[in-house]
């Protein structure tokens, strides 16, 4: 008589340890990111929360503000604030004002230091190590040390109480970081590139608007934005030297919400913050990849 073994394969109790194995190691992957994600988490708090304090302040009363905790929801939403921050602050003048100093502070700023930063580190001559060192020292001088000798002088050439003085003192004061900035993107450049241009017959004013200014656009980009900041957001400048109220730019101009014996209505003041902060950061999150694209030039050797 024939035996016939059965054959028919039995499904090991270990057949899907690998799947077992993978569905293990996705855990795993999950939970080491939980750090990661929590820390994201903690610091999109930690930004945003200032500006929903910032944003819900400005829709209260003053009695609101001063009787409630400040993180709590308006009683009655005064988006009538906004108008009176207008009024009161008299915004349009001052964003207008500050629009004045500015502009032409960056184009200077630009020019001059980009233009500085090629002779620095595509221009052959002695000193140039030098050179850049004391625009390294002018960034580390405090703006607060020459307040007063500067005050004095613009008073005695006449042109005190004028956008001239903040003009001057911001180009000054911007060239250093400028020249700074734009010389190590310039480093990052060939120079055989210049080189071949010049070869070409080509003069160094030349591959300077023709050559450098173009590689250079979002390199140029990212340090006029980091100026504007630096300008749009002054405050010492503008009040030392801007004299007049006319003059007042708009940091200056918050300061016209603090009424006699330091009352402050505090609404219109943080219904105008409002209306600076949220103009600066949407420009901000429009030219976000253009900055970070700058910001990374000067990183890389070309």
């Amino acid at each position: 008589m024939t035996t016939t073994l059965d054959t028919t394969a039995v499904p090991s109790p270990h057949a899907f340890v690998p799947h077992r194995r993978g569905a293990g190691a996705v855990a795993l992957g999950i939970l080491r990111k939980v750090p990661t994600w929590l820390t994201i988490a903690l610091l999109i708090v930690v930004t945003a929360y200032p500006l929903f304090w910032m944003f819900i302040n400005s829709l209260k009363s003053n009695s609101d503000f001063l009787n409630n905790p400040s993180y709590t929801l308006p009683e009655i939403w005064r988006w009538d604030n906004y108008a009176t921050a207008w009024e009161t602050g008299n915004l349009g003048a001052t964003i207008s004002n500050s629009l004045i100093v500015t502009v032409p502070s960056l184009v200077f700023i630009v020019l001059l230091g980009t233009a500085a930063g090629y002779a620095l580190e595509i221009m052959v001559f002695k000193g140039r190590a030098s050179v850049l060192l004391l625009f390294l020292a002018g960034i580390m001088i405090p703006g607060q040390m020459i307040i007063l000798p500067l005050f004095n002088a613009f008073s005695k050439m006449g042109i005190s109480g004028s956008y001239l003085p903040m003009i001057l003192i911001y180009i000054a004061g911007g060239l250093p970081l400028t020249v700074f900035m734009t010389a190590t993107y310039f480093r990052a450049i060939p120079r055989e590139i210049f080189e071949a241009a010049t070869i070409d017959g080509a003069s160094m004013l030349r591959s300077f608007f023709l050559i450098g200014l173009p590689m250079m656009k979002n390199a140029i980009f990212t340090v006029a934005i980091v100026q504007f900041f630096l300008i749009w957001n002054d405050l010492l400048i503008a009040l030392v030297f801007g004299g007049k109220k006319s003059l007042n730019t708009i940091q200056v101009g918050l300061l016209n919400f603090s009424g006699e014996y330091g009352a402050i209505n505090y609404g219109p003041l943080f219904a105008a913050i409002c209306v600076t902060v949220f103009g600066i950061l949407i420009m901000y999150l429009f030219l976000n990849q253009r900055i970070m694209k700058g910001l990374a030039a000067g990183a890389v050797k070309g």
